[in-house]
């Protein structure tokens, strides 16, 4: 089915994010995974170009252009690159709102321009050891000190964490108000008593730097502190919506493509003097998930207009990332089988894909959470 919700500056900036990919990103990725981080210049040449900062306003350095289309065109091309290590999505879908939405002037002066040209990498740090979707679990704490906040605690599996110059900490303000108790409070590189970790040696995603961050008695400066004080649960249930829709649009799109390249490879390879495409079992399959395919993106292509005229609510963002990753789930699973001992091959596009988009269940929220969150509406 022909898509509709793209314009002629959509397909444009589609065109602009396939070549910087071919330029500036692909020919040092299989370096990066080694590496196991990429490279800041990656970094630099995406802010020249005009990927971060989509939707920051013009006058800090942004595109202003808050229309989630174009960061759908930045999800959709960098999945089918298979180029998940610069986390322009993070940076630009999930933690781009906090500080265009919640900054002080001051702060998006201080912050933005960085951002936007990409001196300034930012990261998010909620998950701990003991607290992952559940908020109440947090014990990171910041403790008012009359001129400065106290933050001690430690968070993991944090996107950018290597790398981050700028990470927004989800801390106890108020220990007594659980998960209403909760602020974000802005940490810098370079800050006393602030340390990295290990850069977790993950299945999937290995250019993509996933730290452990430490907290000892960091001095952090009041006017730090981004939004409300206690305010760190609506903030970050109003962001929710996005970060999810944006792993949804990666979950179709991994599915499409994995069903493109396998569609060819059936058709080309042989087994009993016969292309694979020729036996029944094998034409079933592909109609599945062709189908699953089709389906699901007509729904994720409705949410993603919905977005982007601010219309979706949480219950249709989460219905939209547990069914779109749990199919990018199954199809990379059936299409690994469907190229048999090839599919276990790391050298082949599957084989990656499979262990680079098992991820995408989890962050952002289980599978099991968004299913609670859908019951709830319903059942209360």
């Amino acid at each position: 089915m022909k898509r509709q919700i793209f314009t002629a500056e959509h397909e444009a900036f589609r065109e602009t994010v396939r070549t910087f990919l071919a330029k500036e990103v692909l020919p040092h990725y299989e370096q990066w995974e080694k590496d196991g981080i990429v490279s800041r210049q990656a970094w630099l040449a995406a802010g020249k170009q005009g990927l971060l900062g989509l939707a920051v306003p013009e006058e800090y350095g942004g595109g202003g252009n808050a229309d989630f289309r174009y960061s759908a065109v930045l999800a959709e091309e960098f999945t089918r690159a298979g180029a998940a290590g610069l986390a322009l999505g993070l940076h630009n879908d999930i933690i781009g709102p906090y500080l265009t939405g919640l900054a002080t002037e001051e702060q998006k002066r201080r912050w933005l321009p960085g951002f936007c040209d990409g001196s300034l990498i930012t990261a998010i740090a909620m998950t701990e050891p003991g607290a992952g979707s559940d908020l109440q679990g947090i014990r990171t704490t910041a403790e008012d000190k009359g001129d400065h906040w106290l933050l001690n605690g430690s968070k993991t599996f944090i996107s950018n964490g290597i790398l981050a110059d700028l990470v927004v900490v989800v801390a106890k303000t108020t220990p007594e108000g659980g998960a209403k108790g909760l602020s974000l409070i802005v940490v810098e590189r370079g800050a006393e008593g602030f340390e990295r970790g290990r850069n977790l040696d993950k299945i999937g995603q290995k250019a993509q730097d996933t730290a452990e961050l430490f907290f000892h008695d960091v001095r952090v400066p009041k006017d730090n502190l981004l939004g409300e004080r206690d305010g760190a649960f609506i903030h970050l249930m109003t962001n929710l919506a996005q970060e999810r829709m944006g792993i949804a649009v990666a979950g179709i799109a991994a599915a499409e493509h994995l069903l493109e390249i396998t569609t060819s490879y059936v058709k080309e390879r042989e087994a009993f003097g016969r292309p694979l495409s020729k036996l029944q079992h094998i034409r079933f399959e592909i109609a599945e998930m062709a189908t699953e395919c089709a389906v699901t993106r007509t729904f994720l292509d409705r949410c993603i207009v919905d977005h982007s005229a601010g219309e979706l609510d949480a219950v249709h963002a989460s219905m939209a990332k547990w069914w779109a990753t749990e199919l990018q789930k199954r199809v990379a699973d059936r299409c690994l089988q469907l190229h048999g001992g090839y599919g276990y091959m790391t050298e082949y596009r599957v084989a990656k894909a499979f262990t680079d988009g098992r991820i995408q269940t989890i962050y952002g929220g289980t599978t099991e959470i968004m299913k609670e969150i859908i019951g709830r509406s319903l059942l209360g």
